[in-house]
């Protein structure tokens, strides 16, 4: 008897320090997934990029029929442009390879250091007219813009997404309507949506998007916190617009064809046009952090 009480204590003893060395391994594990975050995978295309510019009819003739919603996805962002404006186009950038993911044929880097510990952003390239939404330095979402007109330039620096609506009007003009609008500058009435990207810069300062962008966007930026009616009490989810745009030359993606790499943004500029900002957004972070989580 004195022997199975011994070994049925043995026994005891074991299953508990299993349970303890399991609950801290639960521990470190979890701990590990919050600090750490695992970039995204993106298929990358099976030969180097390469561009070449066609006109829009001729291409077409030859390539509407069998084009695939992915392959024409790629299309009118390496063009700036959507379905319906795409036809208007004399010419238009291709790539000679269709089989990568959209990231590769857009100008945004993978991974910035510098934003790793941002837990959101969003930013909007003038120059190359592509905007890309980032998590703790990693690229998790890029598409094409069309932004503001020479005589109305989107404003540029630093902002925060203020208040959302799916559909609203313009303050410009009341015909026009907004779909999925999140408002960056309350008093310009600046903001990103849905609206028809003609393939070059000719909003009214706004940040226009494809559908599919906007709706995305929409559900990834956080809206402003009141205090009052009067007063923000926390920000929403920082928006860096930077650059300026060419107005009186050719569109730079046309640039494309002779050099694959022209529009692309490294990980120093992306560091260089945020690091004034970052105060600002890791403090507005934090304030967002210590808000009490609200429940239905």
């Amino acid at each position: 008897m004195r022997k199975l009480y011994y070994t049925a204590n043995a026994l005891l003893i074991l299953m508990l320090t299993l349970a303890v060395s399991c609950k801290k391994s639960d521990t470190i594990n979890l701990t590990e997934n919050k600090t750490t975050k695992k970039a995204i995978e993106y298929k990358k295309p099976e030969s180097a990029v390469s561009y070449q510019i066609q006109k829009t009819k001729e291409w077409l003739k030859t390539n509407e029929a069998d084009s695939s919603k992915s392959k024409m996805d790629i299309i009118y962002a390496l063009n700036r442009t959507d379905k319906a404006n795409f036809k208007k186009l004399d010419s238009v950038v291709i790539p000679a390879d269709f089989t990568g993911d959209l990231v590769y044929y857009l100008p945004f880097p993978l991974h910035v250091a510098a934003l790793q510990e941002v837990s959101k952003i969003i930013i909007f390239s003038y120059p190359t007219q592509t905007f890309a939404a980032y998590e703790n330095g990693e690229l998790v979402y890029t598409g094409p813009t069309n932004m503001g007109r020479k005589k109305d330039p989107t404003p540029t620096g630093l902002f925060f997404t203020n208040w959302k609506a799916e559909q609203t009007t313009s303050t410009f003009n009341d015909e026009w309507d907004l779909k999925w609008n999140f408002n960056i500058e309350n008093k310009l009435g600046v903001g990103f949506h849905q609206y028809e990207l003609p393939g070059y810069p000719a909003s009214h300062s706004c940040l226009r998007l494809l559908e599919k962008d906007a709706k995305y966007l929409y559900k990834f930026a956080d809206e402003w916190i009141l205090k009052d009616k009067e007063n923000v009490k926390v920000k929403g989810t920082p928006v860096v617009v930077f650059g300026s745009y060419d107005f009186d030359g050719p569109k730079p993606w046309l640039k494309l064809a002779s050099d694959p790499e022209a529009l692309n943004i490294s990980e120093s500029e992306i560091e260089t046009q945020t690091k004034p900002y970052l105060k600002e957004i890791l403090e507005n972070q934090n304030l967002r952090e210590a808000e009490p989580t609200k429940t239905l």
